[in-house]
């Protein structure tokens, strides 16, 4: 039976029942699987993509009579949002992914508003380049939560000198 709200904590030392720390076990799995892959790379390159999407103000049959170049207006920002996605469902490309990325983000420079008034080009661009320089065996840093200093290493002992032989 769950408390109502506003009902006093439990006494201290009295049995947590099983599942009430769900929320705090999801976020360690999520960011256990996020450390496996360049998810905030993908994730810049699909806000990246989505940003320039979203500064495109022309309907379809605009883009139908401006020919080729209206097309890429739409296509470039698309391939920046499924590269994004494959960045973070499948890392194993990452290169390959993060290389198109790249180029396609550049590409909409031409295309599409300055890249989406240049903010989606350099987000698509910053994204593809974390994205490049993650490294899958890295272990993952660990955050100091205190302020203090890590403590300094134990000095070495002196070494012992031999009495002087006669």
């Amino acid at each position: 039976m769950v408390p109502p709200p506003g009902a006093a904590e439990p006494p201290a030392g009295t049995a947590v029942r099983a599942g009430e720390d769900r929320p705090q076990r999801r976020r360690g799995r999520f960011a256990t699987w996020r450390g496996r892959r360049p998810f905030w790379g993908g994730f810049l390159l699909l806000l990246g993509g989505g940003e320039i999407l979203l500064t495109e103000q022309a309907s379809i049959s605009v883009v139908l009579q401006a020919g080729a170049g209206g097309i890429a207006a739409y296509v470039l920002p698309l391939i920046m949002m499924v590269c994004g996605l494959l960045l973070i469902l499948n890392p194993a490309q990452r290169l390959f992914y993060s290389v198109i990325g790249v180029l396609t983000a550049l590409g909409t420079w031409v295309t599409s508003n300055l890249g989406g008034f240049v903010v989606g080009l350099l987000l698509g661009v910053i994204g593809s380049s974390l994205a490049f320089g993650w490294l899958p065996d890295q272990q993952p840093r660990r955050r100091r939560r205190s302020g203090r200093r890590p403590a300094a290493p134990a000095p070495a002992p002196a070494p012992a000198t031999d009495p002087p032989a006669s």
